[in-house]
């Protein structure tokens, strides 16, 4: 009975690192870069793989934050910022990577109990064209200590 039990775990396990797939939308590879503070703000990434026409990821949901909105990175002459962005175009065919420094989900708010490094986060993303997408975003481990904090109080 053990090993049923060890054996339905780890298929559980293998069955949530599948990608996720509707309509024509494949999301692969998420993480969470979780706040530095309790109730702070965290970023979430991943890739999404367009196997039809052109769409757009046009928002993001998810239970255990205030907020969420789609950000970009700009350059203001030498300096990289943040900016809320409508919608992030995800070419027929192609693939986009939200990813840091680039395009990404920005999360405000976080519940702390929701976000310790290894719980997955439920996300809702939605697409112009293919429509809500649920995925559970891992949370990843921060690394070493950040000496200051970034444009979003706490990234």
């Amino acid at each position: 009975m053990k090993r049923f039990a060890v054996a339905v775990g780890a298929l559980a396990l293998g069955l949530a690192a599948l990608p996720a797939l509707a309509a024509d939308i494949e999301i692969s590879g998420s993480f969470l870069r979780p706040p530095v503070v309790d109730g702070g703000n965290g970023a979430a990434f991943f890739t999404i793989t367009n196997h039809g026409p052109a769409d757009r990821l046009i928002a993001a949901a998810a239970p255990a934050a205030r907020a969420v909105e789609l950000h970009t990175h700009l350059r203001d002459g030498d300096v990289m910022r943040m900016r809320k962005v409508d919608s992030i175009a995800v070419p027929e065919q192609g693939r986009v990577e939200l990813k840091p420094g680039g395009d990404h989900v920005m999360l405000f708010g976080l519940d702390p109990a929701a976000v310790v490094p290894g719980a997955r986060l439920p996300l809702t993303l939605t697409f112009e064209q293919a429509g809500a997408i649920q995925i559970e975003v891992p949370v990843a481990t921060l690394p070493g200590p950040i000496s200051k904090p970034g444009a979003h109080g706490d990234q």
